[in-house]
């Protein structure tokens, strides 16, 4: 779980990968698309997480895209035109699958922002499952404002998320908005009082989740993930099949009796695969 990008925190059930890279406003190099999804990948493995929290050290919660990754594109193009077509074509499916992974993962990421989200910092919270706000945060798709068009999850996961009119707007013209604006479009949950406050409020959150049932969590999960991308009658049935399969009298009895008992109740963690 060593990185030279992320610091990996643990309270509990929850996780807290923190992007560590505060004098380059935590701007996504090499080692974040490395790193990201072999870490979301062994916080899934430890079957007693059950939520994850990412924040931003220092002033930014990220300023996206590494500018030395634009060097290392000019350098795959440079060449034969259709090798180089296809190296920047795996290049980007790469940089998708990584942020992809939060989105797959069994257990809710929720993202603690504040000051720049820029460019691949809107890719990687709209991946997420919430998104909580300091009040000084500020937003762009700043990918327009570079000659190119957002390509690893802004302009696919945005329009689901707010009103499609405005996701175009924001993509076309690459403007600042602020916490305000995207609270009010339901981009973000909540808005809270600097980094401090956000990332309290962002774990306390994370904590409440992971009291639940984590076999209801990833059922919810899974089931919304997956009714986003296909029909009502789609997403009715898989759920179906889901609890079919899942739901079992543990959990169910667990809860009840602790609700009889007005105590909290204690929930097992996922079986090891």
């Amino acid at each position: 779980m060593e990185s030279e990008f992320f610091r990996l925190e643990r309270d509990g059930a929850v996780a807290h990968l923190v992007m560590a890279r505060p004098d380059k406003a935590n701007a996504m190099n090499e080692a974040f698309w490395a790193d990201l999804p072999r870490m979301v990948a062994a916080l899934e493995a430890d079957r007693g997480v059950r939520a994850l929290v990412i924040s931003g050290e220092g002033k930014h919660f990220t300023s996206g895209m590494d500018l030395g990754a634009f060097a290392g594109i000019a350098a795959l193009v440079s060449g034969e035109p259709g090798r180089g077509a296809f190296a920047l074509r795996e290049m980007i499916l790469r940089l998708q699958a990584a942020l992809s992974s939060l989105e797959r993962a069994r257990f809710p990421v929720i993202c603690a922002i504040h000051g720049a989200c820029i460019g691949g910092g809107i890719d990687m919270i709209t991946a997420a499952d919430i998104r909580l706000a300091a009040r000084d945060a500020v937003f762009a798709v700043e990918e327009i404002n570079i000659g190119m068009a957002a390509d690893v999850g802004t302009l696919q996961r945005l329009p689901r998320l707010i009103a499609p009119g405005v996701a175009r707007e924001l993509c076309l013209t690459g403007r600042r908005f602020t916490a305000e604006e995207a609270q009010g479009w339901g981009l973000v949950n909540a808005l809270h009082d600097g980094r401090e406050g956000v990332v309290a409020a962002a774990l306390a959150l994370a904590a409440e989740i992971a009291a639940k049932s984590p076999l209801a969590i990833a059922g919810i999960k899974r089931a919304m993930v997956y009714a986003a991308d296909h029909p009502v009658a789609d997403g009715l049935e898989q759920i179906a099949t889901w609890n079919a399969g899942t739901l079992r009298a543990a959990d169910l009895q667990e809860a009840i009796q602790a609700r009889a008992a007005k105590r909290k109740a204690i929930f097992a963690d996922m079986t090891a695969g």
